[in-house]
Formats: structure tokens, C-alpha cells, sequence
């Protein structure tokens, strides 16, 4: 099995292909901690990461953020006190492509 962290991200599109079902039940042993979340209709991959006070949530979130302008893939961050809440999906398809697999193994990585 590929490291996910290791792949590059591709340009997606508006006609790019979602992530096949059988590929997701291969890739989601790969993100421990990570699930799959439907909100308004969308997929995405989320998980919280904990951590021991706001500063340091803070320094993680910058951390993502800074993942995210390097990809050109962004993410939805909630950051809170001793939290941080991270969900990656596509917003050109409406749903999970391999990018957003990828960058939940790079976030996992930080």
C-alpha cells in the first residue's frame, strides 16, 4: 500500500471523478482517527486533534494552513481551546477526492 503522504496533490476540477467506495474502504485504515462525515449533503473527512492549551492549537492550525497554501487545497479549520478541528473535502466536486486523502495523511504527519 502507497503512502499517502508521500503522493502529490492534482489540479481538480469541476469534472474531476470522487473517490470510489471501494478506494475509500482501502484508504481509511490509513487515517486512524480520521472519519467520514456528511454535512449539507457533502462528504468530508474530519478529525479533531487535541492539544494542551489554545496556543499550541493555534501553532497547529497555522501549521495546516500553511499545508493548505502549498497543496492549493484548503481545508475547514475550527479552532478552539485545547482543539483543533480539521475537515477536508473538494469544493469543485462536492465531495472526497484523492487530494483530500492525501492531505489528511499530510496533516496527520505535523
Amino acid at each position: 500500500m502507497a503512502d499517502l503522504a508521500a503522493e502529490k496533490c492534482v489540479a481538480c476540477r469541476r469534472d474531476s471523478p470522487h473517490v470510489p467506495i471501494d478506494e475509500i474502504i482501502e484508504l481509511m485504515p490509513q487515517l486512524p482517527g480520521w472519519h467520514i462525515e456528511d454535512l449539507d449533503g457533502i462528504p468530508r473527512l474530519i478529525r479533531t486533534f487535541p492539544f494542551p492549551d489554545f496556543a499550541q492549537a493555534l501553532a497547529f492550525t497555522n501549521r495546516v494552513g500553511a499545508l493548505a497554501e502549498t497543496a492549493g487545497h484548503h481545508p475547514a479549520l475550527l479552532t478552539e481551546w485545547g482543539k483543533v478541528t480539521v475537515s477536508w473535502w473538494t469544493h469543485a466536486i462536492r465531495g472526497l477526492h484523492r487530494n483530500d486523502f492525501i492531505l489528511a495523511a499530510k496533516t496527520d504527519r505535523l
